[in-house]
C-alpha cells in the first residue's frame, strides 16, 4: 500500500471528524444528564412547594379571621367610646352647672366677707 498525500490528507480528515464526533457525543451525554438532573430537582421543588402554598394560604385566611375579629373589636371599642363621651357631656350638664353654681355663691360670699372685715378695721 502506498502512501500519498491526499490519502494521508483523508486520513487526517477523517481522525478528526472521528475525533469530533467522540467529543460532541460526550457533550451530548453530559447534556442529558443535566436535563435529566434538573427535571428531577424541579419535581420535588414543585413537590415542595405545594405544602408550603397550602399552608400559607391556610395562615392568610386564619389572619383574615382575626383581622375581622378585630375590626369588630375596634367597632365596639368605637361604640364605647361614643356612649362614654355622651355619659360625661351628661354628666357635666347635670353636675357641673349646679357646681358652677356653688363655686360662684361661695366666691361672693367670700367677697362680701372680705369687704365687711376691712370696713370694721
Amino acid at each position: 500500500m502506498e502512501w500519498t498525500l491526499g490519502g494521508i490528507a483523508g486520513l487526517i480528515a477523517a481522525l478528526a471528524f472521528a475525533y469530533l464526533v467522540v467529543r460532541l457525543a460526550g457533550l451530548l451525554g453530559r447534556a442529558g444528564r443535566i436535563l435529566d438532573e434538573t427535571a428531577v430537582s424541579l419535581r420535588t421543588t414543585s413537590d415542595n412547594v405545594q405544602p408550603t402554598l397550602k399552608g400559607l394560604t391556610d395562615t392568610v385566611s386564619l389572619t383574615n379571621d382575626q383581622l375581622t375579629r378585630v375590626d369588630g373589636i375596634t367597632s365596639s371599642v368605637s361604640s364605647m367610646t361614643t356612649n362614654a363621651s355622651a355619659l360625661t357631656s351628661v354628666a357635666a350638664a347635670t353636675v357641673g352647672s349646679p357646681l358652677i353654681k356653688v363655686a360662684a355663691f361661695s366666691y361672693g360670699v367670700r367677697t362680701a366677707m372680705a369687704g365687711l372685715r376691712r370696713a370694721r378695721r
